[in-house]
């Protein structure tokens, strides 16, 4: 006796050679629809970028109702996606805002080489700009879909 076996479809993201962001936080003109759209209705934009990035559709609207003062589902999407794509991690913490000595006495403190602050910033104070450049992040990179057949075991 044979048993059908069927697996959904699970969105895998596509590593390019690129270990940078293809635009800065606030290149907003690179695609003007999407951050109008993001302006306009946020939620609804979190939301499907969210879904596009393989996580569960109103994820980001937990954040409205148990975020504190650093949002934690737009950084955990952001630096989730930094780690999927392969973004390499800069030297800088934020944006060059700290002096290098300082950032010498932090890095063996914190483990991290920053990247981690920066995304905490950006987080907090530019939000829809952060889903805006993760957005343009997929669609650069291109969401590949893998079907998987269904087997006769």
């Amino acid at each position: 006796m044979s048993k059908l076996v069927i697996s959904q479809p699970q969105p895998v993201m596509e590593s390019r050679d690129s270990q940078e962001w293809t635009s800065e936080v606030c290149d907003c003109f690179k695609d003007l629809p999407q951050c109008c759209f993001a302006f306009w209705c946020f939620p609804c934009f979190a939301c499907i970028t969210s879904k596009k990035f393989g996580e569960p559709l109103c994820l980001p609207l937990l954040e409205f109702c148990f975020g504190g003062l650093i949002p934690p589902i737009t950084l955990a999407t952001r630096v989730s996606m930094r780690h999927r794509f392969g973004i390499k991690v800069s030297r800088s913490l934020t944006g060059g805002f700290l002096q290098p000595h300082v950032l010498h006495d932090l890095n063996p403190v914190c483990g991290l080489q920053g990247t981690i602050c920066r995304d905490c910033v950006y987080s907090t104070f530019c939000t829809p700009c952060v889903w805006c450049q993760m957005a343009r992040e997929m669609k650069s990179r291109e969401i590949t879909v893998v079907m998987i057949n269904a087997k006769n075991t």
